[in-house]
């Protein structure tokens, strides 16, 4: 079966990518390289010894996504490709809501345009908004509280109004929480175009020298030490269930949270990062970041009862692939400075 993944260099992408060959799935990739590396194909086909066809293109075009799906007969779709900084989309909004949402119309309308019934779709906890944790699929959505987490929202009412029009348009809505570490291998990972948006990162980036501290963004939150909590899961578990969505795909709109179901806090995270890979990493207390919440984990409850997933690897797991992939990867861009 052919699985169009668009993003599918980026770093969600690309080790979902290696998890959906590991299954026997053939893979196609669409990503234009704004936020990810060409060398990822390479790396993903080192890897796992299979070929991948790949497509540098932008799938807001929509004559270059046909032109993808009258080349191949694609059985499904994993749609990640979108920016996805929440500081930055408060920043950019325009671009934000015209990358994000075109680009999920476009795929959507190829899809019904050649008879493609699975479509998988990169959502976010943000689609939340500042609820009661641990957040549950049947919660309302609150108004989010920043351009991304709309971006979101508004591709799953999307979906699922383009499902409900065509009962045999199968989709899956995968509310991710926050993915970190790197594939085992250490040559996959996250590699930002420079400055990192995400937290492990930019550890690992202090860790390595890089950059001088870490700047954490308040230690005024309601939570354990002040600082926000969020339920960091390792990537590959988040791109196993990818290939559990697909698996176990029925017809109409399906939502699963893909987390662990714990909370971590900033400084906790520092500390595994530390205690993991025996190295000191500094940090510095400043202003809160715009769009942040407190506290976000997931219930993940439903994704074990009907697709069979649950996260397998821990805190510590996470931070020694993280760090093992910053001591080996030699293609990351590097960081001059923090702004």
């Amino acid at each position: 079966m052919y699985i169009l993944v668009t993003g599918g260099a980026g770093y969600i992408g690309s080790h979902t990518c290696i998890a959906l060959l590991d299954a026997g799935y053939s893979v196609i990739i669409a990503d234009n390289l704004c936020n990810s590396q060409r060398e990822n194909v390479k790396r993903i086909m080192d890897i796992t010894d299979k070929d991948v066809s790949f497509y540098e293109i932008d799938v807001t075009d929509s004559e270059a996504v046909d032109v993808m799906f009258r080349n191949y007969k694609i059985d499904g779709v994993i749609h990640f490709a979108g920016l996805k900084a929440v500081g930055e989309s408060v920043e950019k909004p325009l671009d934000y809501y015209f990358n994000n949402i075109v680009s999920t119309m476009v795929m959507a309308k190829a899809c019904q345009d050649y008879g493609v019934n699975k479509f998988v779709f990169s959502s976010s906890a943000t689609v939340y908004g500042d609820n009661k944790v641990p957040f549950l699929e049947t919660m309302d959505l609150l108004p989010t509280t920043n351009p991304y987490g709309e971006t979101k929202a508004i591709g799953e009412r999307l979906l699922s109004d383009i499902a409900s029009a065509n009962p045999a348009f199968s989709v899956s809505l995968l509310r991710y929480f926050n993915p970190v570490g790197a594939h085992e291998s250490g040559l996959i990972g996250e590699v930002p175009n420079g400055i990192p948006n995400n937290l492990m990162p930019y550890i690992s980036q202090v860790a390595k020298g890089k950059l001088k501290n870490l700047r954490v963004f308040g230690n005024d939150y309601p939570t354990v030490d002040g600082t926000g909590v969020r339920d960091y899961i390792h990537v590959m578990d988040l791109a196993e269930g990818h290939v559990a969505a697909l698996d176990n795909m029925t017809e109409g709109v399906h939502i699963y949270n893909l987390g662990t179901g714990r909370g971590t806090s900033v400084l906790e995270l520092v500390k595994a990062f530390e205690e993991a890979n025996g190295i000191e990493v500094p940090y510095e207390i400043v202003d809160r970041r715009p769009g942040d919440i407190a506290s976000c984990y997931a219930d993940s409850s439903k994704a074990k009862r009907e697709l069979g997933w649950t996260a397998k690897r821990n805190i510590i797991s996470m931070c020694r692939d993280a760090w093992r992939f910053e001591k080996t990867n030699k293609e990351q861009s590097v960081v001059m400075s923090l702004y």
